[in-house]
């Protein structure tokens, strides 16, 4: 596989192949020297078109770790202020001659579109409302180390699910892990039929106690066309989860930005059950180990990473070939 546009495109083995990877990228980043030479001479873009923190500043910080040069291009202060069409931007940044392009679009099928401009490997970061592959991946990998094997646990994503890419990636991701997933969110923000995907589906809090993660999602207000809640107090009321509803062995996971007081409780994220720090941790390893797995990992290129386990460890693909 030349791309990881969705999280569709990746099978048990080829997850677990790239958690294996981020595990020894985990051992590198406790050194004293955290870069490897394995991309020295590659060129890596990412191109933002929507504001990120957490997914653009660790995808930048996991390039340089594999020592690539880097090329971090946003929407404001570009060309596309001018009016540079999406096609235009790729062609310009394809005459660089880069190893990967990472980008983030508003559009859903954005990531699709560039893998047909360019030779460049892409990562999907977030396509509109459609998926963020890399989030489910580094959330498996966070869950992966509380855990162990995600078989037979019950994963309750709670919020905003209509309008987040990190909802279809990360249900897709946890049930081929083995999870049972419960969405739970206001009818306005259930998409239609998304049980035929497998999970279940509630409009209650009730019985969420049963689950070993809840994960919540965020109010998404810029992807909202009319109004979807009554009001923010009302949803806060019926959704909003805090310390009274998360028993002690049960796990809290947000992808962020965190709205504290509205879809979680400020007590709740720093409460001693919230991975919210691990979860930002993961997502530079998971992404030098997504950039090793598209750029270093094919036998027909092989690159070496230096000592370590890092060395060792065999290179596998992502996913099936394509």
């Amino acid at each position: 596989m030349n791309n990881l546009i969705s999280i569709e495109e990746v099978d048990r083995d080829g997850i677990e192949a790239i958690l294996d990877r981020a595990e020894s990228f985990a051992e590198v980043g406790r050194r004293d020297i955290k870069k490897v030479p394995t991309l020295r001479g590659r060129t890596v873009v990412t191109l933002f078109y929507e504001s990120s923190t957490r997914t653009s500043s660790s995808f930048e910080l996991a390039a340089k770790r594999l020592s690539a040069d880097l090329v971090s291009v946003k929407s404001a202060g570009s060309s596309v202020d001018k009016g540079e069409s999406l096609k235009d931007t790729v062609a310009t940044l394809t005459a660089y001659d880069p190893a990967a392009i990472v980008i983030r679009h508003p559009y859903a099928g954005a990531a699709q579109m560039v893998a047909g401009w360019t030779g460049a490997a892409v990562v999907n970061a977030g396509d509109g409302k459609h998926e963020h592959p890399s989030q489910a991946l580094l959330d498996v990998y966070t869950l992966r180390r509380r855990l162990g094997a995600l078989d037979g646990k019950k994963i309750w994503i709670v919020g905003d699910v209509l309008h987040s890419r990190v909802a279809r990636s990360n249900l897709i991701a946890f049930q081929l892990m083995g999870a049972e997933v419960t969405l739970c969110g206001p009818p306005t923000l259930i998409p239609r039929g998304i049980e035929e995907l497998g999970c279940n589906v509630t409009h209650s809090l009730d019985g969420i106690e049963e689950a070993d993660v809840v994960y919540v999602l965020r109010m998404q207000f810029e992807r909202m066309e009319g109004k979807f809640v009554p009001s923010l107090r009302e949803y806060a009321a019926n959704y909003q989860v805090d310390t009274r509803l998360l028993g002690p062995r049960q796990l809290l996971m947000h992808p962020g930005p965190v709205n504290r007081g509205v879809e979680i409780s400020g007590e709740a994220i720093d409460s001693p059950q919230s991975l919210v720090t691990e979860q930002v941790a993961a997502g530079l390893v998971v992404r030098m180990a997504i950039l090793y797995e598209l750029l270093a990992g094919k036998p027909e290129r092989p690159t070496a990473l230096g000592e370590g386990p890092a060395a060792e460890a065999a290179a596998p693909t992502i996913g099936q070939p394509a």
